[in-house]
């Protein structure tokens, strides 16, 4: 069976890696620590296709140790008892250099029978992971590692590396690959920084080319084959929610642009659920007080949204989020019950004031007898000064007016009548 174009042409030195210069540039940390020869166990960390599997069968082969590969989607603890009884043995002299893939997918059990051995430096541990490894990597192996970031690979990088994959599947074919304008540049824009995936769209391309007389691989065949590929996109992982956070933090910085294009990302990956949830939040969280009538605005977009369902739900939506990236802003309500919250889980709580309590008779050891509430609506601008917190609370400030031109209105109304 073949293997896929990706793995044919793997770099087998660190000058022919493409992307990641923060950390195989020249003079950077993790070369010279690979240069050097001296492993120390890593972790590293970053989305598919730019390069941690690639680094780590570099220092496999430039390295002494013995090299095992396990793969955390299908190793088994048996699997982990045979690389742990290769320790101390003749073809492990130099140790055992284990290549954890997917790292995230080992249990807290599995990752701890592993730990003894790290620990002693008989097995050094190179793991990768697409996730948080501060989330999924067992505390005790991580602070016994190196974490390295491995980020997107820039589209520039992923040019030169399509056009070196097309250049290598025309001598494989020893036909000529003819690609129309703008084809490389198109792959790795739309394969959004992986590689791997751009190296598989390009082989794509050239196979289904193959039955055109000319070899071409044309525009419209590109767009069919790379289609969707840049939604790094997953449900249950970190994009998810840092999608999700940038596209709150942009309509609370009041950038609808950015706002459109975070929302426009959540629709391409079929996350109406999601869009729709952050909207209603962010209505309440952000705008809030500065102008309550947007929650019911939104919440009617939402709404809409729902009832037609994807695509015409992009509509109403993006309407919602250019409404409140433009609103006026105030968190003043949000900061109100949380400060509320802060000293109800302190404790401070106190007895309800007796005015407030709901009560309907006196008992024979009540003091002074009757509820004494006084109805505000009976009073001149249906206010009168009473309190209504508990005694230990009395005088706390939870709410603090913004300085919006809505709550500042209140603010006036408010004291005008109280200073009365």
């Amino acid at each position: 069976m073949r293997a896929p174009l990706a793995d044919r042409i793997r770099p087998q030195t660190l000058d022919d890696v493409v992307g990641q210069p923060h950390l195989l540039g020249q003079g950077k940390a993790l070369r010279r620590i690979i240069e050097s020869g001296k492993i120390p166990n890593m972790v590293f960390y970053g989305p598919s296709g730019v390069g941690k599997t690639t680094v780590a069968s570099i220092i496999a082969r430039n390295t002494n140790m013995h090299l095992c590969k396990l793969n955390g989607t299908t190793a088994s603890t048996a699997d982990i008892r045979d690389v742990v009884a290769q320790v101390n043995t003749l073809h492990a002299v130099n140790g055992v250099l284990l290549y954890l893939d997917e790292i995230q997918y080992f249990n807290k059990k599995q990752q701890q029978t592993l730990l003894e051995f790290i620990e002693n430096g008989s097995i050094t541990l190179i793991a990768s992971t697409t996730e948080n490894p501060y989330f999924y990597v067992y505390n005790a192996i991580l602070s016994r590692s190196t974490v390295f970031e491995f980020k997107p690979v820039d589209r520039a990088d992923v040019v030169y590396a399509v056009e070196r994959a097309f250049a290598i599947l025309a001598e494989e074919s020893d036909v000529p690959v003819q690609l129309e304008d703008g084809v490389c540049a198109y792959i790795a824009m739309a394969c959004g920084g992986d590689v791997r995936k751009a190296m598989n769209a390009a082989e794509l391309c050239t196979i289904a080319a193959q039955g055109s007389e000319s070899m071409t691989v044309t525009m419209e065949l590109a767009r069919e084959l790379t289609q969707r590929s840049a939604m790094r996109y997953d449900k249950g992982g970190e994009e998810h929610y840092d999608i999700l956070s940038a596209f709150q933090k942009s309509m609370r910085g009041s950038d609808p642009d950015a706002a459109v294009h975070y929302l426009a990302r959540l629709l391409e990956a079929g996350d109406l659920v999601s869009a729709c949830r952050r909207l209603m939040v962010c209505a309440c969280e952000d705008v809030g007080l500065a102008w309550p009538q947007i929650i019911p605005i939104v919440k009617a977009a939402v709404d809409a949204a729902t009832m037609v369902g994807l695509p015409e739900a992009r509509i109403p939506l993006a309407d919602a989020a250019i409404l409140v990236a433009l609103a006026p802003k105030s968190n003043s309500g949000e900061s109100a019950i949380d400060a509320a919250m802060a000293d109800i889980r302190k404790g401070k709580t106190g007895s309800i004031p007796r005015t407030l309590q709901n009560v309907h008779y006196d008992g024979a050891d009540a003091a002074r007898k009757g509820q004494f509430y006084q109805y505000p609506h009976a009073f001149p601008n249906h206010w009168v000064e009473q309190q209504y917190l508990p005694d230990v609370l009395a005088g706390a400030q939870y709410y603090q007016y913004g300085e919006n031109k809505n709550e500042q209105s209140f603010k006036a109304y408010w004291d005008n009548i109280k200073k009365k």
